[in-house]
């Protein structure tokens, strides 16, 4: 007869052996993204010129977008029609771990969108959405600046 019979306790020993290294290497995988810049400065009073206040540099505040986390806000810099800043005014930061996806997340989102030169970003992992509101007020700023 086989050894792992279907009730033999050995069978039972190794597919609970089985299991629980299959839950810890899942678990271990889960681990949240750690990175040095956490904090991301929230934005200064003087920060940016204001509208129309230097030729060819234009800054436009975004629509709020309401997310199940809280509202989510941008303000780009346009010179010359290029995206040369992008800054998040609000963002969920009510908690710790809000404060930790956003503070990783949001330099990301600032990031693509630069590259991007557009609202055409992917969405970060673990952010989805802070990315998603992001990405709204980011489409209705670049809508008010071509107006």
């Amino acid at each position: 007869m086989h050894a792992l019979r279907k009730f033999h306790p050995l069978r039972r020993i190794v597919l609970a052996s089985a299991a629980t290294v299959s839950g810890m290497v899942l678990l271990l995988s889960l681990k949240p993204h750690t990175t040095p810049e956490l904090a991301v400065p929230a934005p200064s009073a003087g920060a940016s010129a204001p509208s129309g206040s230097v030729a060819g540099t234009r800054t436009v505040t975004g629509e709020s977008t309401q997310t199940r986390y809280g509202p989510v806000q941008v303000r780009i810099t346009l010179k010359d029609g290029r995206l040369t800043d992008v800054t998040a005014l609000s963002y969920p930061q009510q908690n710790p771990r809000d404060q930790q996806i956003n503070g990783y997340a949001i330099p990301r989102l600032r990031s693509e969108t630069l590259s991007a030169q557009s609202a055409d970003i992917d969405t970060v992992s673990g952010a989805t959405y802070t990315s998603e509101g992001y990405r709204q007020s980011l489409q209705s700023a670049l809508d008010s600046a071509s107006r």
